[in-house]
């Protein structure tokens, strides 16, 4: 499980097949094998520890879901290690599984920030609601508008500055985790209709 508070942008410093090496210094400072980190918000487990990387393995499913496939040598990527009991939930629940992927449609200046829109399928877009949660490569974010066929989010300076979301030009696809409560309740509600 993970917040989606982004501690450190990384580097991919090698992708061939199903195998992902990112550079990074904080997130491989405690790193063990086995560690489950959070990668533009795909929960990745370390395979082995390189003296300035960590090393994945990417599942053929992930790769369906995720952006993941798509990232080349010296690409920078959100990382976020997994919560423990002693963690503050600074964001919210997320759990490094990423449904599908978003559209970046725009960019719009907003004082000091930056308002990003994202279009998205309907059947994802249901799990997104006004002032929710919503995770977009790992990073949590507060949903202030939605239509139709998208939504948007404010990226704060800090934002800006420390997560790797700005560096999208419009038409690029990008990870995307809804709210899991919604999820659950939308799932609870299915079943109960199908027995009535």
């Amino acid at each position: 499980m993970f917040t989606g508070i982004i501690e450190e942008v990384g580097t991919v410093r090698s992708h061939e097949g199903g195998e992902l090496v990112i550079a990074c210094d904080l997130i491989r400072s405690d790193a063990a094998l086995g560690d489950s980190i959070a990668v533009n918000g795909v929960d990745l487990t370390v395979r082995t520890i390189d003296d300035d990387a960590l090393r994945f393995d990417v599942m053929t499913e992930t790769y369906r879901r995720a952006n993941l496939e798509k990232l080349t040598p010296g690409d920078p990527v959100n990382l976020e290690r997994s919560v423990t009991g002693a963690t503050r939930l600074s964001g919210h629940i997320v759990r490094g599984v990423v449904e599908t992927t978003c559209t970046l449609d725009s960019f719009t200046p907003e004082g000091e920030a930056i308002i990003a829109r994202y279009r998205v399928d309907p059947e994802f877009l249901k799990f997104i609601v006004m002032k929710g949660p919503v995770t977009v490569d790992g990073v949590s974010l507060t949903v202030m508008a939605r239509d139709d066929e998208s939504f948007s989010v404010s990226l704060v300076q800090y934002t800006q500055e420390h997560t790797n979301l700005m560096r999208y030009e419009p038409g690029a696809q990008i990870n995307l985790e809804t709210d899991i409560l919604a999820r659950y309740v939308d799932q609870l509600l299915e079943a109960r209709a199908a027995t009535v």
